[in-house]
Protein backbone atom coordinates (compact mmCIF):
# COMPACT_ATOMS: atom_id res chain seq x y z
CA UNK A 1 0.00 0.00 0.00
CA UNK A 2 2.64 2.78 1.15
CA UNK A 3 4.45 2.70 -2.87
CA UNK A 4 0.79 2.84 -4.23
CA UNK A 5 -0.09 5.89 -1.66
CA UNK A 6 3.22 7.81 -2.73
CA UNK A 7 2.31 7.27 -6.11
CA UNK A 8 -1.24 8.92 -5.50
CA UNK A 9 0.05 12.14 -3.75
CA UNK A 10 0.61 14.96 -6.25
CA UNK A 11 3.14 17.58 -4.95
CA UNK A 12 1.94 21.18 -5.80
CA UNK A 13 4.98 24.19 -6.06
CA UNK A 14 3.86 27.00 -4.27
CA UNK A 15 0.27 26.03 -3.25
CA UNK A 16 -0.99 28.29 -1.20
CA UNK A 17 1.55 30.54 -0.71
CA UNK A 18 5.54 30.71 -2.55
CA UNK A 19 8.10 28.10 -0.79
CA UNK A 20 5.26 25.68 0.67
CA UNK A 21 5.43 22.39 -1.54
CA UNK A 22 1.24 21.02 -1.05
CA UNK A 23 0.23 17.35 -0.86
CA UNK A 24 -2.19 16.48 -2.68
CA UNK A 25 -4.37 13.94 -1.55
CA UNK A 26 -7.27 14.21 -3.85
CA UNK A 27 -6.00 11.25 -6.33
CA UNK A 28 -6.22 8.89 -3.05
CA UNK A 29 -9.22 9.78 -2.58
CA UNK A 30 -10.60 8.59 -5.95
CA UNK A 31 -9.24 5.22 -5.36
CA UNK A 32 -11.36 3.37 -3.35
CA UNK A 33 -8.73 0.11 -2.81
CA UNK A 34 -6.61 2.71 -1.40
CA UNK A 35 -8.90 4.19 1.41
CA UNK A 36 -10.09 1.15 2.61
CA UNK A 37 -6.54 0.03 3.13
CA UNK A 38 -5.86 3.07 4.97
CA UNK A 39 -9.12 3.34 7.27
CA UNK A 40 -7.92 -0.76 7.79
CA UNK A 41 -3.93 0.48 8.76
CA UNK A 42 -4.99 2.92 10.78
CA UNK A 43 -7.78 0.78 12.72
CA UNK A 44 -5.28 -1.67 13.31
CA UNK A 45 -2.93 0.90 14.81
CA UNK A 46 -5.03 2.48 16.95
CA UNK A 47 -7.62 -0.59 18.37
CA UNK A 48 -5.08 -1.60 21.62
CA UNK A 49 -5.63 1.95 22.73
CA UNK A 50 -9.60 1.22 23.26
CA UNK A 51 -10.67 4.62 21.66
CA UNK A 52 -14.27 5.34 22.25
CA UNK A 53 -14.47 8.57 19.52
CA UNK A 54 -12.49 10.07 16.80
CA UNK A 55 -12.09 13.34 16.28
CA UNK A 56 -10.78 15.05 13.11
CA UNK A 57 -10.30 19.09 11.71
CA UNK A 58 -11.56 20.29 9.15
CA UNK A 59 -11.33 19.60 6.46
CA UNK A 60 -9.55 16.61 5.42
CA UNK A 61 -9.84 15.06 8.88
CA UNK A 62 -13.49 14.91 7.63
CA UNK A 63 -12.54 12.17 5.09
CA UNK A 64 -10.85 9.67 7.26
CA UNK A 65 -12.21 10.18 10.53
CA UNK A 66 -15.26 9.08 10.19
CA UNK A 67 -14.24 6.32 8.03
CA UNK A 68 -12.23 5.05 10.61
CA UNK A 69 -15.37 6.10 13.30
CA UNK A 70 -17.39 3.62 11.46
CA UNK A 71 -14.45 0.97 11.34
CA UNK A 72 -14.45 1.24 15.53
CA UNK A 73 -18.08 1.25 15.43
CA UNK A 74 -17.57 4.64 17.81
CA UNK A 75 -18.45 8.53 17.09
CA UNK A 76 -17.01 10.79 14.89
CA UNK A 77 -16.17 14.57 16.82
CA UNK A 78 -16.29 17.37 13.94
CA UNK A 79 -13.18 19.97 14.98
CA UNK A 80 -14.43 23.29 12.79
CA UNK A 81 -13.54 26.96 11.65
CA UNK A 82 -14.59 29.17 13.87
CA UNK A 83 -18.80 30.06 13.01
CA UNK A 84 -19.34 26.70 11.81
CA UNK A 85 -21.07 24.76 14.95
CA UNK A 86 -24.46 25.62 16.53
CA UNK A 87 -24.30 24.97 19.98
CA UNK A 88 -22.01 26.39 22.54
CA UNK A 89 -17.87 25.66 21.34
CA UNK A 90 -14.36 25.78 23.38
CA UNK A 91 -11.91 27.54 20.81
CA UNK A 92 -8.09 27.57 20.31
CA UNK A 93 -5.88 29.66 18.53
CA UNK A 94 -2.90 28.43 16.53
CA UNK A 95 0.04 28.81 14.13
CA UNK A 96 -0.07 26.76 10.81
CA UNK A 97 3.59 26.61 8.78
CA UNK A 98 2.01 29.35 6.59
CA UNK A 99 -0.33 31.15 9.09
CA UNK A 100 -2.73 31.17 11.78
CA UNK A 101 -6.11 29.37 12.38
CA UNK A 102 -8.70 28.72 14.92
CA UNK A 103 -10.34 25.60 15.83
CA UNK A 104 -13.39 25.01 17.47
CA UNK A 105 -15.50 21.65 18.76
CA UNK A 106 -19.02 21.49 20.78
CA UNK A 107 -17.94 21.70 24.74
CA UNK A 108 -20.47 18.94 24.80
CA UNK A 109 -19.07 16.30 22.35
CA UNK A 110 -17.34 14.67 24.68
CA UNK A 111 -16.61 13.89 28.62
CA UNK A 112 -13.80 12.74 31.07
CA UNK A 113 -14.31 9.14 30.42
CA UNK A 114 -13.52 9.63 26.66
CA UNK A 115 -10.50 8.03 24.49
CA UNK A 116 -10.08 9.87 21.40
CA UNK A 117 -7.70 9.07 18.03
CA UNK A 118 -7.57 12.27 16.18
CA UNK A 119 -7.02 12.02 12.30
CA UNK A 120 -6.00 13.92 9.43
CA UNK A 121 -4.25 13.65 6.39
CA UNK A 122 -1.22 15.07 7.03
CA UNK A 123 1.56 15.85 10.21
CA UNK A 124 3.26 19.15 8.78
CA UNK A 125 4.50 21.05 12.14
CA UNK A 126 1.59 19.98 14.48
CA UNK A 127 -0.08 22.66 15.02
CA UNK A 128 -3.50 22.06 13.75
CA UNK A 129 -3.02 18.41 15.92
CA UNK A 130 -1.48 20.23 19.45
CA UNK A 131 -5.00 22.43 18.94
CA UNK A 132 -7.38 19.52 18.69
CA UNK A 133 -5.16 17.90 21.86
CA UNK A 134 -5.93 21.49 23.85
CA UNK A 135 -9.93 21.02 22.54
CA UNK A 136 -10.44 17.73 23.50
CA UNK A 137 -8.74 18.06 27.01
CA UNK A 138 -10.89 21.09 27.56
CA UNK A 139 -13.71 18.08 27.65
CA UNK A 140 -11.88 16.28 30.11
CA UNK A 141 -11.29 13.70 27.41
CA UNK A 142 -7.90 12.37 26.53
CA UNK A 143 -6.06 11.95 23.33
CA UNK A 144 -4.60 8.27 23.34
CA UNK A 145 -3.43 8.45 19.50
CA UNK A 146 -3.46 10.35 16.33
CA UNK A 147 -3.19 9.22 12.87
CA UNK A 148 -2.28 10.70 9.31
CA UNK A 149 -1.57 9.24 5.49
CA UNK A 150 1.42 11.58 5.45
CA UNK A 151 4.25 12.97 7.96
CA UNK A 152 6.07 15.73 6.10
CA UNK A 153 9.88 15.60 7.65
CA UNK A 154 11.84 18.34 8.81
CA UNK A 155 8.72 20.30 10.73
CA UNK A 156 9.19 18.70 14.17
CA UNK A 157 5.46 17.67 14.22
CA UNK A 158 5.56 14.75 16.16
CA UNK A 159 7.73 16.75 18.61
CA UNK A 160 4.77 18.79 19.56
CA UNK A 161 2.68 15.42 20.10
CA UNK A 162 4.77 13.00 21.54
CA UNK A 163 4.18 10.97 23.95
CA UNK A 164 0.67 10.95 22.40
CA UNK A 165 0.92 7.95 19.70
CA UNK A 166 1.94 9.04 16.60
CA UNK A 167 0.51 6.51 13.17
CA UNK A 168 1.60 7.81 9.78
CA UNK A 169 1.30 5.57 6.75
CA UNK A 170 4.20 7.52 4.53
CA UNK A 171 6.86 10.54 5.56
CA UNK A 172 7.58 12.75 3.46
CA UNK A 173 10.49 15.35 3.08
CA UNK A 174 8.54 19.31 4.01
Amino acid sequence: MHEALERCIRTVPDFPIPGIQFRDITPVLANPVLMKQITESFAESVVEAEPTAVAGPEARGFIFGPLLAAKLDCPFIPIRKPGKLPSDTLSVAYELEYGTNTLEMHKDALDHKDRVIIVDDLLATGGTIQAAISLIGGTGAQTVGTCFVIELLGLNGRDRIEPIPIHSLIALPA
